[in-house]
């Protein structure tokens, strides 16, 4: 196998995200070679206005890429876009496209197409948000047209959320003390929650419960954009799933 000659998938994610790059690679494996831009460090500011930030300099990071020729990029931070109502998501996507040449897709917009394409109406939303931005995250998916049936906190301590200290210990847990409605697909948010080895878990011991996360989306999203055809088992999982 030549290795340059795969596609190549732009990812932009937040600076502080261990779990993007990682879980991008495991997923896509010898489909695509994975690229990463940073957004810029904001010290000093509230999350909002970082996210906000985001938001604003999201075209400047993507133009970090410079003269590369990509295939397709991911932004990789779910929490920036939930502040944009899902239209202006979607058209704020589409002129990236339109500006770069290739397809730009926010890992929101990919969880909306894996929900349209899998036939999925409604979720569970697994957080490891502040309540406010679970809150907001909640409302985005409302305005979208999906049901939200309940919603799982997952702090790492009472009071204390941070989605890059999250274990997988804790998401499991959490989930297990929790009474989940049949028929609610499960959407783990934030690309910065490390979800792979919890959704292995769960995917089997469940094998009928749509599993979605934010970077599962984003990957299942970069695969068919790419016309790649998908190896890791929790994508090909979702291309099993029943419509």
């Amino acid at each position: 196998m030549d290795l340059f000659s795969l596609p190549r998938v732009g990812v932009v994610v937040p600076p502080e995200n261990p779990t993007a790059e990682p879980e991008f690679n495991h997923l896509l494996g010898s489909a695509a070679n994975v690229y990463t831009a940073r957004f810029p460090t904001t010290p000093g500011i509230g999350l909002r206005e970082m996210l906000e930030t985001y938001n604003n300099v999201l075209p400047a990071t993507l133009a970090g890429f410079g003269g590369m020729r990509l295939d397709a990029a991911v932004v990789a931070c779910s929490a920036s876009h939930y502040l944009l109502n899902p239209d202006g998501d979607r058209a704020f996507c589409d002129d990236l496209s339109e500006r770069v040449g290739f397809p730009v897709q926010s890992s929101t917009q990919a969880i909306l197409a894996a929900c349209e394409a899998l036939d999925v109406t409604r979720l569970t939303l697994v957080s490891p948000y502040q309540p406010w931005l679970t809150d907001t995250s909640r409302d985005f998916w409302l305005r979208a047209g999906l049901t939200v049936d309940d919603v799982v906190l997952v702090p790492v301590r009472d009071g204390h959320f941070d989605p890059y200290e999250v274990t997988t210990e804790a998401i499991l847990s959490r989930l297990r003390d929790h009474r989940l409605q049949d028929g609610s697909a499960l959407l783990f948010t934030g690309t910065g929650m490390g979800t792979l080895a919890a959704v292995t878990q769960l995917a089997s011991e469940n094998t009928d419960r749509t599993l979605l996360t934010s970077n599962l989306a984003s990957a299942w999203w970069a695969a068919r954009a790419l016309g790649a055809e998908p190896t890791h088992p929790l994508l090909r999982r979702l291309e099993r799933q029943p419509a």
